[in-house]
């Protein structure tokens, strides 16, 4: 039902920019959403789906990890602000690790009958797909209003992938009233205030900063289920999350150093052209 969230996100944010009364978009800003509804969103969710066609989530969801090195990758050649250096690729390393260690402590085998070579192609696929579009929205990020962007972005989605749906689905009417609820509730906490998040961030601090916030999910996924659910805590949790904390802090501090010498760099040529 992943149509019915988007469309119901692009809803709620339309809302949004009409209560906060948001000029309408230039053609450069509508542009700018079309480019991040095809990478950033509709391609991914797409490849993403069918991959979990082919093997079991948390296998899918290891691949996916590899997000936010792919955008320092991309990164890397697309902002000349944001280089990968040693200090940023060992942290981002370490926090995958962390990921990695909590996915493991779960069942990640591979689907009986899946094919797990194409499973890997589609979401590495979906994962440069994503890291391609964090860069883009970065180098763009002083030319939109975040707002303005995601609901863009949404309806651009909504509109293939509801059509896709009724092509290839049909009506959606075996929906229970809890499937909704979920529905209403996926769109609100996991759609529309990650991505306003994510493109508030994208003016704020570094493509790969933004990118690495995403280690976060799976971690508070955990812990969630820990205190909910009454799940067991194990020992790969533990691990996995202190890996993903000194991650996260060791790529943020690579990137104050890498930021801080450019500026003193810059403050020289000043001085000294």
């Amino acid at each position: 039902m992943v149509a019915m969230r988007v469309l119901l996100a692009a809803i709620l944010v339309g809302l949004v920019i009409l209560a906060r009364r948001i000029p309408a978009p230039t053609a450069t800003v509508v542009r700018f959403g079309l480019i991040m509804a095809v990478f950033n969103l509709t391609v991914p969710y797409v490849l993403f789906t069918f991959a979990y066609d082919e093997a079991s989530a948390g296998f899918v969801s290891l691949l996916a990890a590899l997000i936010p090195i792919s955008t320092a990758v991309f990164a890397n050649f697309m902002l000349p602000d944001e280089p990968l250096t040693v200090g940023k690729f060992v942290g981002l390393f370490v926090a995958f690790a962390g990921v990695a260690a909590l996915l493991l402590s779960g069942d990640t085998g591979l689907s009986e009958g899946g094919r797990p070579f194409v499973a890997v192609g589609l979401a590495l696929t979906a994962v440069a797909t994503i890291g391609f579009a964090s860069a883009f929205a970065k180098k763009h990020s002083g030319s939109y209003d975040p707002t303005m962007v995601t609901w863009l972005q949404f309806a651009f989605s909504a509109i293939w992938l509801v059509v896709a749906m009724f092509a290839i689905e049909g009506t959606p009417s075996d929906v229970s009233a809890a499937g909704w609820a979920l529905i209403v509730l996926m769109a609100v906490f996991a759609t529309v205030t990650p991505f306003l998040i994510l493109y508030w961030l994208y003016q704020h601090v570094s493509a790969t900063n933004a990118a690495i916030t995403g280690y976060l999910v799976p971690l508070f996924v955990i812990v969630g289920g820990l205190v909910l659910l009454d799940e067991e805590l194990q020992a790969g949790i533990v691990i996995g999350g202190i890996l993903v904390f000194i991650g996260i802090i060791l790529a943020d501090r690579a990137g104050r150093k890498q930021a801080a010498h450019e500026a003193g760099l810059e403050e020289i040529t000043e001085v000294h052209p």
